[in-house]
């Protein structure tokens, strides 16, 4: 019988022993729940129910209660029978924890370490997650070149990079990396904001070309063709020398705790300089890139003071804020 059948079973069965008025006193002793625990009062003594196989429910000459409570993806959950349940802790676990590992998931949910491959396998053939050896990751965001991209989430971009252009303020230095989100930025700047931004986007120093107030100053460097930003030491070097306002942050992916990570070993340095040159970070990310990771670090997420995003699930953005990040939600 299914966790949610067996719990209604059971619970029908102490339904019609309190209408009888038969008993006196009931013990719960909850273990291995994974509804809602309840409690009962107020019948009179008569009998004693025996402990079946896995009800762990019986009848006593003491009163005891067990609190509200959700059972929580911990070891004391006991044997999840249902694979859909083992999922979706599994994903909850990564979500907390940023890794798992398939012995230690054995033993807490107390299965065969080949039922949680299984389990794995099927979460990673479905994009949940990433499958590694011995565990799994969070499911690892696509790379896709800088055109494809511009076509992608445009409304979503839309409102990102709207919100972003309006922190900008006069007289201060901006620093803006790549990106096809941070591209639109410039579309959304006032021709009377006056303020000096420094980027290694050629694609973005050409659309500010045209602003009648705007400084810009194009950072240069290796040019990597497929990102359409500029990477290496003279690029990193550059940035060194710069103390900023403010960093518009391109995100690749974002995972609250693997942190910020990218595609491209070279962009890593470039957006790590770029952090430690600026007062505030800000990053700008969608919702299909969070959650996610790649297999260059920049930082934690906890190097960002801000995340602009169009998330706005709690459950979702909660993890950010628990580090002192501000979030805005488009």
């Amino acid at each position: 019988m299914g966790n949610a059948a067996h719990e209604r079973h059971t619970f029908h069965i102490l339904q019609r022993l309190l209408e009888a008025k038969n008993i006196s006193v009931i013990e719960d002793d909850c273990p291995n729940r994974t509804l809602l625990r309840k409690t009962l009062y107020d019948a009179t003594f008569g009998s004693i129910m025996h402990k079946s196989d896995d009800t762990g429910i019986y009848m006593h000459n003491q009163a005891h209660s067990c609190e509200m409570d959700r059972m929580k993806p911990e070891a004391e959950a006991g044997q999840i029978a249902l694979k859909e349940e083992r999922h979706q802790y599994i994903l909850e676990l990564l979500g907390s924890e940023g890794r798992v590992l398939a012995a230690d998931l054995s033993s807490r949910y107390r299965v065969s370490e080949d039922t949680i491959r299984r389990d794995l396998r099927e979460l990673a053939s479905s994009g949940k997650i990433q499958r590694v050896h011995g565990g799994a990751l969070p499911r690892r965001a696509e790379t896709v070149p800088f055109v494809a991209r511009q076509q992608i989430e445009m409304e979503s971009k839309i409102g990102i990079a709207r919100a972003a252009a309006d922190m900008i303020r006069d007289g201060q230095v901006v620093l803006i990396d790549g990106g096809t989100t941070n591209l639109r930025i410039a579309s959304y700047l006032s021709s009377e904001r006056s303020a000096t931004i420094v980027t290694n986007s050629p694609p973005l120093a050409l659309a500010l070309a045209d602003h009648p107030k705007l400084s810009v100053l194009m950072l240069g460097g290796n040019f990597l063709k497929e990102e359409r930003v500029t990477t290496g030491i003279e690029t990193i070097r550059r940035v060194e020398s710069i103390r900023a306002d403010l960093c518009f942050l391109g995100m690749c992916s974002l995972h609250p705790e693997v942190g910020i990570t990218v595609g491209d070993r070279e962009q890593a340095y470039v957006k790590q300089a770029m952090i430690g040159a600026s007062t505030e970070v800000v990053g700008l990310i969608s919702l299909g890139k969070m959650g996610t990771s790649l297999p260059y670090l920049v930082g934690p997420a906890s190097r960002l003071t801000r995340l602009i995003t169009d998330a706005s699930d709690e459950d979702v953005l909660n993890p950010y804020r628990s580090q002192g990040i501000e979030v805005t939600s488009t």
